[in-house]
């Protein structure tokens, strides 16, 4: 058994860990509490989060707040996790606590471990919460997390991807503006249109998806860090929250600032639930869209057969020749998920009681799937 694991301590006693885990005693706990799912945080918000552990580390260190060397030793292992390097660390179900505790508690250990062995064996013990979480609390990380992780998504993937096919649509409908066809109402057959006119249409829906997510992408500029436990910004530096999210504007090319209100920003979650909203909005324009592609491209003999999509893959085992639509298919199915996963942030969102929201790593998981699934289909 002592080849296999090491005793580590937290304030409930002894804990077996794995040997060779970076990790410690309070992510172990959480591993055995919690083996509920199997989904872990994806690898942006792993990645927002060394990135905000960076940036304390070094301001504390700036501050004179935690020794030099210890600072950038600390800030070297939190970048080592922005840059993926120990994501297999990161052990944790996102059913768990729900104020994410558990998983920053995971950080900060896997940081604390890592840093000690940069600095050497010898040198003074790096604590995770006394060091890696100095003047921080889970309940103004977390938050600061996921608004960091879903803008970069948001502002880096999704408007890129929406951008291109916005593009891919108007060159489209400029290609079809001298085809005449039926417009149709209620699925029959109504006055003339241009083909060029439904293409023009559908480009406008995705012009407009981008107008709300990039408004919706300001909803996560402000941010909870400096708020610590309650959002009374308890233990921690005056200065700390302008200096640290001055650094992760920098680092993110973004803007970023304070939250205006620290109580609005720990105890709600309104402008995450609003980012989910323009997000269900545009998965309800791209299920139009890919629907009446499916409506136009029906057939090839019995059905409208007013288009003609690429075959890119047969569509069926037991009928020779058969094209399917499938990439409106799969455009569907993404959409249909983000409009589930609006539920859920919604739900989550309303359950911020009092000075905390209690449902922050699904409403996380929730977004950054949405956000993720939108992107890749409309990249595809």
């Amino acid at each position: 058994m002592a080849s296999e694991s090491r005793t580590e301590h937290d304030s409930l006693g002894p804990v077996e860990v794995p040997a060779d885990a970076l990790y410690g005693a309070q992510t172990q706990r959480a591993l055995e509490n919690f083996p509920i799912s199997g989904q872990r945080f994806p690898r942006g918000f792993i990645r927002a989060l060394g990135l905000v552990k960076r940036t304390a580390a070094l301001t504390n260190g700036e501050l004179g707040l935690l020794d030099e060397a210890l600072a950038k030793a600390i800030a070297e292992a939190a970048g080592e996790v922005e840059s993926g390097r120990w994501d297999s660390e990161f052990v944790l179900d996102i059913y768990q606590t729900g104020s994410g505790t558990s998983t920053n508690m995971n950080a900060n250990e896997v940081i604390a471990r890592r840093a000690q062995a940069l600095l050497g064996a010898d040198t003074p013990q790096i604590h995770p919460n006394d060091h890696v979480n100095y003047g921080q609390s889970s309940n103004d990380v977390i938050p600061t997390v996921i608004h960091v992780a879903a803008r970069g998504a948001l502002e880096d993937d999704l408007v890129p991807a929406l951008e291109g096919l916005e593009a891919t649509l108007r060159e489209k409908a400029r290609e079809f503006d001298h085809v005449v066809k039926s417009g149709r109402t209620h699925l029959m057959d109504a006055t003339p249109v241009r083909l060029g006119q439904e293409f023009s249409g559908w480009a406008r829906q995705v012009e407009l998806g981008i107008q709300r997510v990039r408004n919706a992408s300001l909803e996560l500029a402000e941010l909870a860090l400096g708020g610590t436990a309650t959002g009374t910004g308890i233990n921690t530096h005056a200065e700390f929250s302008t200096r640290a999210i001055g650094r992760i504007s920098d680092l993110t090319g973004l803007s970023f600032r304070e939250a205006a209100d620290h109580f609005e920003a720990q105890g709600a979650k309104d402008g995450v639930v609003a980012v989910s909203g323009a997000l269900n909005t545009l998965a309800v324009s791209l299920t139009k869209i890919a629907d009446d592609i499916r409506w136009l491209a029906s057939g090839p003999t019995s059905g409208l057969r007013e288009i003609r999509i690429p075959a890119v893959q047969p569509g069926s085992s037991i009928m020779p020749g058969k094209v399917n639509p499938v990439m409106s298919e799969a455009l569907m199915m993404a959409a249909a998920r983000v409009m589930g996963n609006h539920t859920t942030i919604t739900v989550a969102g309303s359950r911020g009681n009092l000075e905390l929201n209690v449902m922050m790593p699904v409403l996380a998981s929730a977004l950054l799937e949405s956000i993720t699934l939108l992107a890749g289909a409309c990249g595809a």
